[in-house]
């Protein structure tokens, strides 16, 4: 047949706007899955925020404090205009999240024990339970965790371990350690057992090393912006109270270890005073006791008062050569500090000597000595950080020693010139004795060494008290808050992704389906996979009825194959005066080859033509269980195989009460089918029915199985080929594409059997028009309305 028949009807639509309709309505009729989906997914939802953790986010907020700001406006008030901070804050975090810093912490909290209650599907953690659990073993000896179930009642608490061992803890003191519970467990004072005896309680006891690991993990610090001297300290956890508890000790920890690392500075100096005013203590004895025996010895007493004028001058002489004799002393005790000193040992601070380069050498070098000391701590010898810091305080200890060198020498020459002032003073006192002059050479020496000692108690006092008034390294700007609402689960997350996947997981199921469905469900699939075949007609899907019931049936049923029959017509062309000869056959079996070609033949005679149905499939056949009779009927095969058997002989009454149909029985099944049918008998019975009938339907055997309907496919006028939607498998179409090629099958055209009515293309609205459409296959909820609409009124 050429181009395409009358009866195909072209919808003119935009193409790309018709296969996006066509996507959609592939997964809208599957709306009651999505429905389901959807459900259970929010139940699934709604179970897990009933059961989840819920989990409660607390923060805090500490300033670092910068001392040296302090130093600076002292100094130099125009500093505080300067907003630059010496604060390295990533190092503060650094420390904050240090193991040295959190393992405090959880020996302090015992946060290696845990306490929870536990429900039938939940079990929640809980801070303050009605008993604590004490360890009796080394806090670094656990390996593995200990886990302990609690029960309580009025006479006191049971335990009970993975390996069903039970320890009883009576209500007036605590427990005795044992071999399986190398704990004491205490329950509280002043408390009603019987109030906690519905509850149970789970005790875990882990390895403080894994629970400071992961302290670290889930404890976060971050720096409010890149200028700022705050830090943000956040945790999460279920227990709001437990979450503060850990922050605000943390906080306490972090600033006791920054005191402690300051006050380090003020006990050296403190060593460092009480050790010099032992010494100059010995001294000031020694001078005192010489002066008093030269005073004895030489009946010495105090200066003449006539002399006063004239040693005022050298008077001032002799105090600045004092105070110089001071520095110089300052500096030698300084240098005698260095030589003393153990390994990058901390230096005194301060002293007296007014060198304020030399002073500002000695706190950067007992800065860098404290920061080396901690970095020993933790790290090797060879770590290069701290092989750093040892070659920084040997520099600044030779530039310190090379500075003292520098400055006595300053101070030497200093000395010198006024030595020679006071020598020139000295002159005017030539004519005191001797003596005197040993003398006020004795009380020189002690009063440099009282100058000195004077000033080392000073130095001690105000060390001794920065020790005892150690300032705050932070400021606490929040102590630990916790958000009334969980950070998890929340409630429209939740929703929102149980909806999503009420939506994608049947989305994806049913993607998977089409993507590896290979049957054929629809006419666009036929086109699609062979447009040179036409298609003749699709006949819909019914749940009861297969045939029809009588000649004038009006059924849905019968006007479908009514179609196909005048579509049939425009296949065959002009009819002639013999009749015509119709193939119905299939790829494989049960695509409903049969039932087609009955059908069809019933279409024939409910118009009052002659219809002769043949059952050409000897093989299979299922023709005679539509008219419930025995297959062994004589038949075709009986006539082929004996000529002699008048072909009359073989034709019975057709279906129902209707005279125009015939049929034309299998019969037996022979031995030889693909031998009868080539033999001559077969071309004779089929001219001699052609006499005598309108329309010879045969239904053939499947052409992909056997070789039985090519063998007669010749005598053929056309040939539906049926295929079955659902059921069909696209695969079998290159077959079929390969019979049309070598016109091994004439005049062919396809029949899609068993479409769904959503799926008819052209004929949806027809067959419903009026033609009983109660006996279409029609979706649940149509068929629930349209019940309810025929209901009768109360």
């Amino acid at each position: 047949m050429k181009g395409s028949p009358p009866y195909s009807l072209d919808i003119q639509e935009d193409e790309e706007q018709f296969d996006i309709k066509k996507a959609l309505s592939k997964y809208v009729r599957y709306w009651p899955w999505f429905l389901i989906a959807i459900f259970i997914s929010l139940v699934i939802g709604y179970f897990y925020l009933r059961y989840a953790p819920v989990v409660f986010e607390s923060v805090a907020k500490i300033k670092i404090l910068d001392d040296s700001k302090q130093l600076n406006i002292s100094m130099d008030p125009m500093s505080i205009l300067n907003g630059n901070s010496k604060i390295n804050m990533d190092n503060e975090i650094e420390v904050l999240e240090s193991y040295r810093i959190l393992s405090h912490v959880v020996n302090e909290l015992d946060l290696d024990v845990t306490y929870a209650i536990v429900g039938k599907l939940k079990t929640t953690e809980i801070w303050d339970a009605p008993f604590f659990v004490t360890k009796e073993f080394p806090k670094d000896s656990l390996i593995k965790p200990l886990s302990y179930t609690v029960t309580i009642d009025a006479s006191g608490a049971t335990l009970v371990d993975k390996q069903d061992h039970k320890l009883t803890v009576e209500a007036n003191q605590p427990s005795v350690p044992t071999k399986y519970f190398p704990i004491s467990v205490t329950l509280m004072k002043n408390i009603n057992l019987e109030d906690y005896s519905d509850a149970t309680y789970q005790v875990v006891i882990s390895p403080v090393k894994e629970v400071v690991m992961f302290l670290i993990e889930e404890m976060k610090v971050e720096a409010t912006n890149k200028t700022s001297e705050i830090l943000t300290l956040s945790l999460q956890g279920e227990n709001p109270e437990r979450n503060e508890r850990i922050l605000n000790k943390i906080i306490e920890t972090f600033n006791e270890d920054g005191i402690l690392d300051r006050q380090l500075v003020s006990k050296r100096t403190v060593d460092f005073t009480d050790e010099r005013i032992v010494d100059l203590s010995g001294e000031l004895s020694s001078i005192e006791g010489k002066k008093e025996s030269f005073q004895r010895n030489n009946n010495l007493s105090y200066i003449e008062a006539d002399a006063g004028m004239s040693i005022q001058k050298k008077s001032i002489a002799e105090d600045e050569v004092n105070k110089l004799e001071t520095q110089i002393e300052l500096s030698k005790l300084l240098k005698e500090s260095l030589s003393d000193q153990g390994d990058f040992g901390l230096l005194p601070a301060d002293i007296g000597l007014e060198s304020s380069g030399i002073n500002s050498m000695v706190s950067n070098y007992n800065k860098i000595a404290l920061e080396r000391q901690k970095l020993a701590a933790s790290a090797g010898e060879n770590n290069p950080t701290l092989q750093e810091l040892s070659s920084q305080l040997n520099r600044l200890k030779q530039n310190i020693v090379n500075t003292v060198n520098v400055y006595q020498q300053q101070q030497n020459v200093s000395l010198v010139q006024l030595s020679r002032q006071k020598s020139r003073a000295g002159a005017q006192f030539s004519r005191i004795p001797e003596k005197q002059n040993i003398l006020r050479s004795i009380e020189r020496q002690q009063s440099i060494k009282e100058s000195l000692y004077l000033l080392l108690l000073e130095k001690r006092e105000e060390a001794a008290i920065n020790y005892a008034v150690t300032a705050p390294s932070i400021k606490i700007v929040d102590y630990g808050l916790s958000d009334s609402k969980p950070v998890s689960p929340k409630k429209k997350i939740v929703y929102a992704i149980s909806l999503l996947m009420g939506l994608l997981v049947p989305f994806g199921v049913l993607y998977m389906k089409f993507t590896l469905d290979t049957k054929i469900h629809e006419r666009a699939d036929v086109e699609r996979l062979h447009a040179d075949i036409p298609i003749a007609a699709e006949i819909p899907y019914f749940e009861n009825i297969k045939s029809f019931t009588q000649a004038n049936d009006r059924s849905i049923l019968a006007e479908s194959f009514r179609i196909l029959s005048t579509n049939v017509n425009y296949l065959l062309g002009k009819k002639g005066k013999e009749g015509k000869v119709i193939y119905v056959t299939s790829s494989v079996k049960e695509e409903g080859k049969t039932l087609v070609a009955l059908n069809l033949s019933l279409a024939y005679a409910s118009i009052k033509k002659k219809v002769l149905l043949v059952g050409a499939d000897l093989r299979n056949p299922q023709l005679h269980s539509y008219f419930d009779i025995d297959k062994n009927n004589l038949g075709l095969s009986n006539y082929l195989h004996d000529p002699k058997i008048d072909w009359k002989d073989c034709i019975h009454k057709g279906f129902g009460l209707n005279d125009f149909h015939k049929v034309c029985f299998s019969g037996a099944v022979p031995p030889n089918a693909p031998e009868l049918l080539s033999s001559l008998a077969f071309e004779e019975f089929i001219n001699s029915v052609k006499k005598e009938f309108d329309y010879i339907i045969v239904d053939c055997a499947p052409t992909l199985l056997v070789t039985d309907t090519l063998l007669i496919s010749e005598y053929a006028d056309s040939t539906l080929f049926v295929v079955r939607a659902e059921y069909t498998d696209k695969r079998l179409f290159e077959f079929i594409k390969g019979l049309n090629k070598n016109h091994r099958l004439k005049n062919m055209a396809f029949v899609i059997n068993d479409v769904k009515i959503d799926k008819l293309n052209g004929y949806n609205y027809g067959y419903g028009y009026g033609y009983g459409e109660s006996a279409i296959s029609r979706p649940w909820y149509k068929r629930f309305f349209k019940k309810q609409s025929h209901m009768p009124e109360s």
